[in-house]
């Protein structure tokens, strides 16, 4: 069984691997030791402090395999980008050209950029490792942080967005990218992905056009790559569709990747949770199905996919349930039906 936790300090080595193994591409995840454990202090800080109401906060998440007490997955939620440093994309526009005396009307897309999800709270740093891509692992591990959004929805804001992973191949070449490199940045894509995701973004500002760029002048490649997603994105992609989230007008800046929106309230496993009291049962009843459940507890937050049966405002749940949520009968828990799609999350 995995259970879901936020991130301790315990956990660096298992963060450092799951950096390592995700490759080019992962922006939240680069291998950089003093990075990486800021992520960990920041995180922890955020937990044990408990904000009064949305800021510049980051929510680190773990799977942890409980039989082997080995961490296999991460995720995140940014409580409110471009509070600390300004978070960059591109918007994609229209501008019309048209002379009605030469009987010309053309419609050219256009990329500007843009800061416009500052304060948006974003879904962010979703990884599995290969040795735990099996069964529902992946839809636990992206699906949960619903539930803390739901559990806690003054931390974060009224809009929830996910950058996915874009195109790119095995030795990390970029389409999108390598038009930008070679007309502005003159640098390659795995160094610009290491470090935008270390921080150091001011470059995009400073190398990137100022101007709207119009779409039809970029080479074929670069035009394909647009809004398309890697191969490893392709289930976390339709976990969010599948939640209510839909494709905007806007993509990353580095690898043209697509960006899903939702209104926070407005998502599945959100609008559909409710409250129960939790029992024990030692005998698996009649008519169990699987929800996602979690206690309702902050830095000791836990969360699992389990076989429940759910009745008005009770809950009964096996003894391992029970011990993997750190929660004794009586208290009370949070559930969501959970349907899953066809597939298995792996990163996004």
């Amino acid at each position: 069984m995995l259970v879901i936790r936020p991130i301790e300090q315990r956990d660096f080595a298992g963060l450092k691997t799951c950096a390592i193994e995700s490759g080019t591409g992962m922006t939240s995840l680069p291998v950089n030791d003093e990075l990486l454990q800021r992520k960990i202090d920041a995180s922890t800080q955020t937990f044990l402090d408990k904000p009064a109401g949305k800021g510049d906060c980051l929510y680190f998440f773990v799977a942890e395999d409980l039989e082997t007490g080995e961490m296999v997955g991460t995720c995140a939620i940014d409580a409110a980008v471009g509070l600390s440093q300004p978070f960059y994309n591109y918007h994609i526009g229209k501008v019309v050209h048209s002379s009605p005396k030469l009987g010309i009307y053309n419609v050219v897309e256009t990329l500007t950029l843009s800061n416009d999800y500052t304060g948006n709270s974003e879904l962010c740093t979703l990884f599995l490792r290969e040795c735990a891509r099996e069964g529902l692992n992946g839809r636990l591990l992206s699906k949960h942080r619903f539930l803390f959004m739901a559990e806690h929805p003054e931390l974060f804001d009224k809009t929830v967005f996910a950058e996915m992973r874009g195109v790119s191949d095995e030795n990390g070449h970029s389409p999108f990218y390598e038009w930008l490199q070679k007309h502005f940045f003159s640098m390659d894509f795995p160094t610009v992905d290491y470090l935008t995701g270390i921080g150091k973004k001011r470059f995009i500002a400073e190398l990137m056009p100022t101007y709207p760029i119009y779409v039809p002048l970029l080479p074929d490649a670069a035009q394909q790559a647009m809004g398309q997603i890697h191969p490893d994105a392709e289930v976390p992609f339709a976990i969010l569709m599948d939640e209510g989230f839909e494709a905007d007008d806007y993509i990353d800046a580095i690898d043209g990747a697509p960006t899903l929106t939702a209104k926070t309230h407005w998502v599945r496993s959100i609008m559909h949770s409710r409250i129960a009291q939790l029992h024990i049962i030692d005998n698996r009843p009649a008519g169990t199905e699987t929800y996602l459940i979690c206690n309702q507890r902050t830095s000791q937050f836990r969360a699992v996919l389990a076989d429940v049966l759910w009745h008005g405002d009770e809950v009964w749940v096996s003894p391992d349930t029970a011990q993997a949520l750190a929660c004794e009968p009586g208290d009370s828990v949070r559930l969501t039906p959970f349907t899953p799609v066809v597939g298995q999350g792996e990163q996004a």
